[in-house]
């Protein structure tokens, strides 16, 4: 089932995970694209304000991408979207984190401009499995309307 517009009304929309983060994946995101002392070496980390090795907040950021494309974005009507609104790193990801994502609805509204579409903006929040939030990213989705509902 194709999910549209419609079936985003403001409110939770739900959790995805678990997501298992394990150091290898951890240092290799930072070799290739984020290569800090705090990601890729113990040591260094150990002295940094993190207090031990942690993923990148960019990585994190992709962990959220995919943990969406795999809860629901795949399976919705989706446009695109034009952009981020805010992201932020809340507490770091550290080796071995089993990660959930929950996902609210802040907003739903039919476009003015193209009203076969509508805009979604999403909140996600992941979090440890503790339940402390290590990052959220607020944006919006371009998702089109149900056939009939324009």
């Amino acid at each position: 089932m194709t999910l549209t517009f419609e079936d985003f009304p403001p409110g939770r929309f739900g959790t995805f995970g678990p997501r298992h983060v394990t150091r290898d994946e951890i240092l290799a995101f930072a070799a290739e694209f984020d290569p800090q002392p705090m990601h890729l070496d113990e040591e260094a980390a150990s002295k940094s304000m993190l207090r031990g090795l942690s993923g990148s907040g960019w990585h994190l950021c992709s962990l959220m991408m995919r943990m969406m494309a795999d809860g629901f974005i795949t399976r919705a009507a989706s446009l695109g979207s034009p952009g981020v609104d805010e992201v932020r790193w809340l507490s770091p990801l550290r080796p071995g984190d089993d990660l959930m994502l929950d996902v609210d609805v802040l907003e739903a509204r039919p476009s003015k401009s193209r009203p076969e579409l509508g805009i979604v903006k999403f909140k996600c929040t992941v979090r440890n499995a503790k339940g402390e939030p290590l990052g959220e990213m607020t944006s919006p989705i371009l998702i089109k309307r149900r056939e009939g509902a324009v």
